[in-house]
């Protein structure tokens, strides 16, 4: 089992992480043994959260959310299912056509 999570962080930016003890991690997180990102960004605060049966799946996972815009991750921790394909535009305002993020 494997973990694919987000924090906001104090200055109000999100972190994207995955692991597969989310316990644990969130602890490192919280005292400044986590990514050198939120260390100088804490406290943390866990917003979502989803576990995943494969390790591989959530790192998969985790690296598509990282590379979304903060208005695509807010829907995301929000629910808002129906408006994460609306949010899979470009800078230019296009869908990207085959790109993986053009169905979530």
């Amino acid at each position: 089992m494997a973990w694919v999570y987000i924090l906001r962080c104090s200055d109000d930016s999100y972190y994207v992480g995955s692991t597969t003890n989310i316990e644990a991690r969130l602890y490192q997180h919280q005292v400044g043994e986590g990514a050198a990102y939120t260390r100088r960004r804490r406290p943390v605060e866990l917003v979502w959260s989803c576990q995943f049966e494969r390790v591989d799946e959530a790192f998969a996972f985790e690296k598509r959310v990282q590379n979304w815009s903060r208005a695509k991750r807010e829907a995301l921790i929000e629910g808002r299912w129906d408006d994460l394909p609306l949010l899979a535009r470009g800078r230019t305002g296009w869908i990207k056509r085959g790109h993986p993020d053009s169905t979530l």
